[in-house]
């Protein structure tokens, strides 16, 4: 059993979210629940009631009620839920008008920017307004190649509002990168800044949005927000006009939500895109309300007292997510720029300085605040925080135990994981529940998450496929441009019959959590035994040699061979020595299974835009393969460092 590393006291357990929820079970249903487990399972044995009650827990803002709870349960691809219900996302993230700061922006060269809860009302309904004006209706796209800011918010808010789409992207995409997402799509607005800054350094957007206007004829307006400069010239720039140039005059104006069935489109998201062009998501406001709702307040305990942040850019889903916390009437904290500027403390700065009691960020920046031995628990006043929420990859053994050590001992460190597919969460933290070094602390409620073994049975203790066996309100309403919904059905359900398949290699422990091991697809197969990329990966991350790494398979030999690229830490050489030290520290931390036929050393490791490293395409490449969408990359010139090596060819 893996190593308990905190559990919540009893006064915290009583004023968590979740065990009003429980009380809240026992007394509409009878029932007697104590513990996170009995809830679990009486919310996907009884799918329908659980959700039915977290619509009224959530206090779900509709015109008209709903009909029915859902329809065609036992089809996942075809259920429908909430049928009759008319409401707007957006009216439900602005239920609070009070003088509660709302929203907290902070750019890392500049002094912090904050709105209340009244301020946000106002800016929407003028942006609201001026988006009317501009023609947009219920069903058109309304684009943002945005920094993580204010303007950000407040557009989707107004977006929403009209019942129009909202899709993003953070403004260091490239071009081909945002023409893949945005040129699928044809938005009818598009809002940009006027550039942008990153790490010291401030970057000019406006010769990429002009090429961008110029090759998407649908866009009619463009929206320029000012951020590294305050008059920025637009004359490059078809259809521009500055922000507070585009709002509406008016002040005070009541805000017309559209009110649209559950199933309206709320948002397009994307797939990464390594694989050809992405594939555009399209989530239902419903369904996305109520999954946040139900994460927010429940496996975060969020409320109105809380100051929430979740470091993450306008083109990665947790952007989303945080921005739902709106609804529970907390204060947002949004932040752009480089987390290590100008030094590796900057982003416990903030917490301490906005008493941030939420503060989420990824496994990859816990690790590398590790390796540059932060200790934020000796510098910064951290008395605030409550919770730490990690995702984007595994969380390893050590990160967990750095936490605990270095940043604050008493708080619920929660891994999370879902993704961009159902823009929420399969595994989630559990407030009233403990922490178990690498393990994700639950299953998320409603949510029938199972592992499958390579039968496609459902076990326990063993690693397998993550799939998910009954419907559940946030999944895709559709893809756009899918005819027949031939992407959507073999993105998910082409493995397993009426069974949602995630594509992650995981495993259910004793304790009710999970523990992930990397993506299904990238695993590795040496002698026919599947060995997860994480649990080398988290080796690496303790050695000091090393500052990146990146793990495939090669086919060699009628099998397959574990390849290991490291690139190493400035002024170390790839010696024979430091082979052997790796190989021996992933023998003992692993198995020998785990242990790389070859070490090769590499000036770079690719990521995707969203900060996920691509084996697929790295594997691919050592097969003598071509990578079809290299724009879906961060540095895609790092590819071509993996072409034609000599030494894989013996």
């Amino acid at each position: 059993m893996n190593k308990m590393l905190w559990q919540p006291g009893e006064e915290r357990k009583a004023r968590a979210n979740m065990t009003g929820f429980i009380k809240l079970v026992n007394d509409r249903f009878g029932t007697n629940f104590v513990k996170y487990d009995e809830l679990y399972s009486w919310s996907i044995e009884n799918s329908p009631d659980f959700w039915a009650l977290m619509w009224e827990y959530g206090k779900v803002r509709a015109s008209s009620p709903y009909t029915g709870i859902v329809k065609n349960f036992d089809d996942m691809f075809n259920s429908q839920w909430f049928e009759g219900a008319r409401l707007n996302f957006a009216e439900n993230l602005l239920r609070y008008r009070d003088e509660k700061t709302a929203l907290v922006f902070k750019g890392e060269a500049h002094e912090s920017r904050k709105i209340t809860y009244s301020e946000i009302y106002d800016l929407v309904s003028r942006l609201s307004r001026a988006l009317r004006a501009a023609g947009v209706v219920a069903g058109d796209r309304v684009a943002g190649f945005m920094p993580n800011m204010i303007e950000a918010v407040t557009a989707m808010l107004a977006t929403a509002s009209i019942g129009a789409i909202w899709s993003s992207c953070s403004p260091d995409f490239g071009f081909q990168g945002v023409m893949d997402r945005f040129g699928q799509i044809q938005p009818k607005v598009l809002f940009a800044p006027n550039g942008y800054s990153y790490n010291g350094k401030e970057f000019d957007s406006l010769p990429k949005v002009a090429q961008i206007v110029s090759e998407i004829p649908s866009i009619e307006k463009v929206v320029v927000v000012p951020y590294t400069q305050s008059s920025p010239d637009l004359t490059a720039v078809r259809d521009a006009v500055m922000f507070d140039d585009f709002l509406a005059k008016e002040k005070g104006l009541e805000i017309e939500f559209e009110q649209l069935p559950f199933e309206h489109p709320l948002y397009i998201m994307y797939s990464s895109g390594t694989t050809g062009k992405p594939k555009c998501i399209v989530h239902g406001a419903g369904g996305t309300l109520i999954q946040h709702l139900k994460e927010l307040i429940l496996h975060t305990d969020l409320g109105r007292e809380d100051t929430s942040f979740y470091f993450t850019t306008c083109g990665w889903m947790m952007w989303n997510w945080v921005v739902s916390s709106l609804a529970v009437g907390s204060t947002v904290v949004l932040f752009d720029g480089s987390p290590f500027y100008p030094d590796a403390g900057a982003l416990f700065k903030m917490a301490e300085a906005e008493k941030i009691t939420v503060f989420g960020t990824s496994a990859k920046y816990l690790a590398a605040l590790e390796q540059a031995g932060v200790k934020p628990r000796e510098s910064y006043d951290l008395s605030m925080l409550k919770a730490i929420l990690s995702t984007g990859s595994p969380l390893s053994v050590e990160s967990f135990d750095y936490v605990y050590r270095d940043i604050k001992k008493d708080l619920c460190l929660s891994s999370i994981s879902g993704g961009t597919d159902i823009i929420s969460c399969f595994a989630l933290g559990n407030p009233i529940g403990a922490v178990y070094s690498s393990e994700l602390q639950c299953r998320g409620l409603g949510m029938k998450v199972e592992v499958f073994n390579a039968d496609g049975k459902p076990v326990v203790g063993e690693k397998g496929e993550l799939v998910c066996t009954a419907a559940f309100p946030s999944m895709p309403i559709y893809f756009w441009d899918d005819e027949d919904d031939k992407k959507y059905l073999g993105a998910y359900f082409e493995v397993y019959k009426n069974v949602w398949h995630h594509g992650d290699y995981v495993l259910l422990t004793e304790n009710g959590g999970m523990t992930f091991f990397g993506r299904s697809d990238a695993t590795l197969n040496p002698g026919g035994v599947r060995i997860g990329t994480a649990e080398i990966y988290r080796l690496m991350e303790t050695m000091p040699e090393v500052s990146d790494s990146l793990v495939v398979g090669q086919d060699w030999d009628n099998d397959v061979r574990v390849i290991l690229f490291v690139k190493l830490a400035p002024g170390v050489l790839l010696t024979e020595d430091l082979k052997t030290k790796i190989k021996t520290l992933i023998r003992q931390g692993t198995s020998p299974r785990h242990v790389p036929a070859k070490i090769l050393s590499t000036g770079d490791v690719p990521y995707t835009l969203n900060g996920k490293k691509v084996e697929i395409a790295v594997r691919k490449i050592i097969h003598g393969e071509e990578v079809q969408n290299r724009e879906a990359l961060a540095n895609p010139e790092s590819l071509d460092l993996y072409r034609d090596l000599a030494d894989l060819k013996v």
